[in-house]
């Protein structure tokens, strides 16, 4: 298993190179096919035509080769004392905040080339999200994925311990608050009534 810091609140993290190395293997699996389909472009239509077609898929190729790892350093992801913040991007920048407080599952997935890699997605579902057919967020190039998502599960349930910088005892995060768990309490309500209908 490639090794990888433990998760810290505030610090930022990111996926395992594996990730960058799975994307290269996806794109080998499309681009193998897309060369040889080119080439037999160029003998079929000898001349001009061959070359039409083939330019457009060569450079596509191209582009994405040069693109896959500029995209993996752009992948950043931070669980804080409140929420998990994530961006990523190379020409159109996103970013995103998913409150602990909405989650309500995360989901392990690992298809078997992500297995070769040892690698896994963390799928997080929030309230307002669960009817959709995609997860709200998505952390690709996990190598631990059992433990971030129970880290961040007891951080929905509890809150996140809020250590001192001395290494002391920590203190409840703001999801003891009483008034947070009436909202809680409102929010199963809702949920069991959600599921009558």
């Amino acid at each position: 298993m490639p090794d990888r810091a433990p998760y810290r609140i505030g610090e930022t993290f990111f996926p395992i190179t594996e990730l960058k190395k799975y994307y290269f293997l996806i794109f080998s699996i499309v681009a193998i096919p897309a060369i040889f389909f080119c080439l037999g472009a160029v003998a079929l239509f000898q001349g001009m035509g061959g070359i039409v077609i083939s330019v457009p898929i060569i450079g596509t190729l191209i582009f994405v080769l040069y693109w896959i790892p500029l995209y993996y350093e752009t992948i950043r992801y931070e669980l804080t004392r409140t929420e998990i913040t994530w961006r990523r991007g190379v020409w159109f920048r996103q970013t995103g905040i998913v409150p602990y407080s909405r989650i309500t599952n995360i989901d392990i997935t690992q298809g078997p080339v992500m297995r070769i890699f040892g690698i896994s997605s963390l799928k997080i579902q929030t309230a307002g999200y669960s009817a959709q057919p995609h997860a709200e967020l998505q952390l690709n190039g996990i190598a631990e994925p059992e433990e971030l998502r129970e880290l961040i599960m007891s951080y929905v349930r509890t809150g996140p311990a809020i250590a001192t910088e001395s290494g002391g005892d920590g203190t409840s995060g703001p999801a003891s608050d009483p008034v947070v768990d009436e909202l809680r309490q409102i929010r199963a309500i809702l949920g069991r009534i959600e599921e009558k209908r």
